[in-house]
């Protein structure tokens, strides 16, 4: 990354500190959409340990972990990941998740092939060069095991903030404070290359509506049954 994305990626870091802080368990406690849909798609595939990123301050990695899997959590907000470990052991849930602080522009902390699922709501598009995105998506490749899901979601070019607020190249908007790397379908598609893509959704949230694409896709193989 460039030294201004270095400092796009700082100021958003701070910038995430702060909300979190600002406004605890923001997003509310109940799960999003996209995490009810992969639990049943991780359910369906014989999942149990899951890798979420951009956990935030865990809604959905609580829900998860609600639902039987067993969470890895990681988020780059020490911050946010405090509230989750806090709502952890309010649910009852903290003997199945655990939490790490970690920018996904690093590799991530697990050994290869070591979780059944990945799942990454709105990490992707977050203020990542197409480069670290790439590199990234090859990271969850490695961590997962043969037959392993990946579900994540993105803002894409059809979105009302796209070419709206500041430009940072790389299609990376920034509109009241936060960076968003908007994503268009041939992204998509390289992202999938190697793996079977099982569906690209597409769907809104939010008040705006933010228009995403939840984005479904396995990793060649069969796992292995306990």
């Amino acid at each position: 990354m460039s030294d201004d994305g270095q400092d796009l990626a700082g100021a958003q870091r701070v910038h995430w500190q702060h909300t979190y802080g600002d406004h605890p368990g923001m997003y509310g406690e109940e799960p999003s959409a996209p995490a009810v849909h992969a639990a049943a798609v991780f359910r369906a595939a014989g999942a149990r340990d899951v890798l979420e990123l951009g956990a935030g301050h865990g809604r959905d990695a609580l829900y998860l972990a609600r639902e039987g899997f067993t969470v890895r959590a990681a988020d780059f907000s020490a911050v946010g990941l405090e509230q989750l470990r806090a709502a952890a052991v309010r649910q009852g849930v903290d003997g199945r998740v655990t939490t790490a602080v970690h920018d996904v522009r690093e590799p991530l902390p697990l050994p290869d092939g070591s979780v059944d699922a990945v799942f990454a709501h709105m990490l992707l598009c977050m203020a990542l060069s197409t480069k670290e995105i790439h590199a990234l998506v090859g990271e969850v490749r490695r961590v997962l095991r043969p037959g392993g899901v990946f579900v994540y979601t993105v803002r894409h070019t059809g979105d009302a903030h796209y070419g709206a607020g500041t430009a940072h190249g790389d299609d990376i908007f920034e509109h009241g404070g936060f960076a968003v790397h908007f994503f268009d379908r041939p992204l998509v598609d390289a992202l999938a290359d190697g793996w079977t893509l099982d569906e690209v959704h597409p769907f809104e949230e939010g008040g705006l509506p933010r228009r995403l694409w939840r984005v479904t896709q396995t990793l060649p193989g069969e796992r292995a049954q306990p």
